[in-house]
């Protein structure tokens, strides 16, 4: 696709915190996620990718059976009770975003992507035809194959950063639950260039999550040649209008 097609392509995440109940497994937090979707069709401009994260699903999931991003298993079984549960949350994003107005999709990492010893590698091909056709992909964390471990994770925030890549994304949002990466005393981070300025203050994620928490997120977008932002619902029509929000990591 051309660099024009490309011009004010979004990359967006909707945390796993955000659209379920990270302290009940298996739970959708349904209002929340219709007022995201809403706010995404009434404010969205250009070309959008949407990335969701694991939540009560996948988190709880690949915990029951010890799969992480590092960690893996040969297991089909716990495979396939991970990407199942993915696939379920990722039913209710899509319909969501549907029922709000957007011509959204289901894409499933399982099937487009694997880690080898160099790194991850993602197929492109069906994101790239659908936005050509005016699509929403809509993607997830989930299993992916590994070689020489089996299966193993496949982040949502590794998921940003390779589309985010792969697409030259202009704009690059994490919808998160807190307003933005926080100081000692709970001041937002307006603006973060290296990990080292904010490594004291990145803690581990209070639920259950096999993916690092805030402390990946930054790690993963710092990455980036592309501005990201990472804020809470609340600014999430600010991102969308301006492309900047809470923290921006540049």
């Amino acid at each position: 696709m051309s660099d024009a097609r490309r011009e004010g392509l979004t990359v967006l995440k909707l945390g796993g915190s955000v659209i379920t109940d990270k302290d009940q497994p298996y739970t959708v937090a349904t209002e929340q996620l219709e007022q995201v979707s809403e706010t995404v069709a009434t404010h969205s401009a250009g070309q959008l990718v949407i990335v969701h994260g694991g939540g009560s699903f996948g988190h709880a999931a690949a915990a029951a059976h010890g799969v992480s991003t590092t960690e893996g298993t040969t297991d089909a079984g716990a495979i396939t009770e991970i990407h199942r549960s993915m696939g379920e949350l990722n039913r209710a994003v899509v319909n969501c975003l549907q029922d709000a107005g957007m011509p959204a999709l289901p894409v499933r990492p399982l099937s487009m992507a694997h880690r080898t010893g160099t790194g991850l590698s993602l197929a492109r091909l069906a994101v790239d035809s659908m936005l050509l056709e005016g699509f929403v992909p809509v993607l997830h964390g989930d299993v992916l194959m590994h070689e020489g471990t089996g299966s193993t994770i496949i982040s949502g925030d590794e998921l940003v950063v390779e589309l985010a890549t792969l697409l030259d994304a202009t704009r690059v949002g994490l919808c998160s639950t807190v307003p933005g990466v926080l100081d000692d005393d709970g001041v937002v981070i307006e603006e973060i260039a290296t990990y080292d300025a904010v490594a004291d203050v990145l803690g581990e994620s209070e639920s259950t999550d096999v993916t690092g928490g805030m402390a990946a997120k930054v790690s993963e977008l710092l990455s980036l040649s592309t501005p990201a932002a990472i804020f809470d619902p609340a600014a999430l029509a600010e991102f969308l209008d301006s492309g900047e929000a809470g923290t921006m990591i540049r």
